[in-house]
């Protein structure tokens, strides 16, 4: 049994400072620092004079564990250069919401407060989230500005369009937290697979039996797209193939709706020659009804007998392909997995099959995957999904750049 020791490079860096500025959208603020610390993220939080008459420095220090700073002669510095030591053991500086006024002093380089001078005086990269009234985003001068931080590195999240605080409608709307999570903890991933295409399936098929009843499965689709938002951090171009699932699509993945899996057969060979990997995860139905009733069948006391046929064997079909993409499998058993999954992965020809127990995995937010190639068997343990996902992709990268 080979040992999984692929490390998840770029999340060491666990630290950021959260800057706020002055806007209603702070409130945000302190759902996004609650996300972030969630994931294991230390953050320090700095605010602008204006931030705090929208939110109190104590609800952030609260959510934090730390002490929040707010004035550059901050005695609690013992050298008095909070602009300097907040900064030092960061990854990243994110400003979230950003004002019209503050990005005004990134871009022209001012500095006349804590976190103006804290973004001026980094040494690690900078995003910022803008949250403002749709006249001043659209100003000729708040757009030269946004122009001229891109061009100097900033990463610039959103805004959106939307219902503003002021009663009108429009684009200006700072993001989600939980899309900016995503976004932040994607900027510390190492960027592997960037420019590469990348193809998955996900959740469970659904077969109609007639107007009201199908035969489905228990798959929630969580780790499918999990593996998608792993992808799509380390700088892939996903498309995600889904059936019926609760989920929302990962941030910046194209995502296609699907039933049943002649649809997802469809759907994927439509797609597969633009990819380079190819990751099954959906848990397709082997078999279909054969003839689906167009209206509902009535209930009676005689025995209902229904004829199943085969669906295609998706993954099978992809991987012989004369030219297919990187193929990884899943394999999701009740027992016996390592020679099931290995059997499964040799009689397709699959350079990589992921297997893991059935009874463990549908539904749970957590699993443990073993990963079975040409040099062994690789376990990971016990993980949330995510974690596993982004284990996994490491794997992926190194596993297609090696078969190059």
């Amino acid at each position: 049994m080979g040992t999984f020791s692929c490390k998840i490079r770029g999340m060491n860096k666990s630290h950021i400072v959260l800057g706020i500025t002055g806007g209603i959208a702070a409130y945000k603020a302190a759902e996004l620092l609650r996300l972030l610390t969630k994931q294991g993220i230390s953050v320090q939080v700095a605010m602008t004079e204006a931030a705090c008459h929208f939110i109190t420095p104590t609800t952030l220090q609260g959510l934090s564990g730390k002490p929040v700073y707010t004035d550059q002669w901050d005695a609690r510095i013992p050298n008095n250069m909070a602009h300097i030591n907040l900064s030092r053991e960061a990854s990243a500086i994110v400003v979230a919401p950003a004002s019209a006024d503050f990005i005004a002093k990134l871009a022209h380089g001012l500095a006349d407060d804590l976190l103006s001078n804290l973004c001026l005086a980094r040494n690690c990269l900078l995003l910022i989230a803008p949250a403002m009234n749709r006249e001043m985003w659209q100003n000729p001068a708040t757009q030269r500005n946004i122009a001229q931080l891109i061009a100097d590195g900033v990463q610039v999240l959103g805004p959106e369009s939307g219902m503003q605080a002021c009663g009108e409608e429009g684009i200006g709307r700072m993001l989600e937290p939980e899309q900016l999570a995503e976004y932040i903890t994607a900027s510390f991933q190492p960027k592997l697979l960037s420019g590469q295409k990348i193809l998955i399936t996900a959740g469970p098929t659904y077969e109609t039996i007639d107007a009201v009843r199908g035969i489905t499965n228990r798959s929630s689709g969580k780790m499918g797209y999990a593996i998608a938002r792993a992808a799509l951090e380390m700088g892939a171009d996903v498309t995600l193939v889904s059936g019926p699932t609760a989920l929302s699509a990962p941030v910046g993945a194209q995502k296609i709706d699907v039933q049943s899996a002649a649809q997802m057969y469809e759907a994927v060979m439509h797609n597969v020659a633009r990819s380079d990997i190819f990751i099954a995860v959906a848990a397709v139905a082997d078999y279909r009804i054969a003839l689906p009733s167009e209206h509902k069948i009535k209930k009676s006391s005689s025995n209902l007998t229904l004829e199943l046929i085969p669906n295609p064997d998706i993954l099978a079909q992809v991987a012989s392909l004369p030219n297919p993409p990187f193929c990884v499998g899943f394999a999701a058993e009740s027992e016996n997995l390592a020679e099931y999954a290995e059997q499964k992965r040799r009689a397709k020809k699959l350079p990589l099959l992921v297997g893991n127990i059935a009874q463990q995995a549908i539904g749970s937010d957590d699993n443990e995957l073993i990963l079975f190639d040409d040099d062994g068997i690789h376990p990971l343990p016990r993980a949330d999904k995510l974690t596993l996902a982004r284990h996994l992709m490491q794997h992926i990268a190194q596993r297609h750049q090696g078969a190059l």
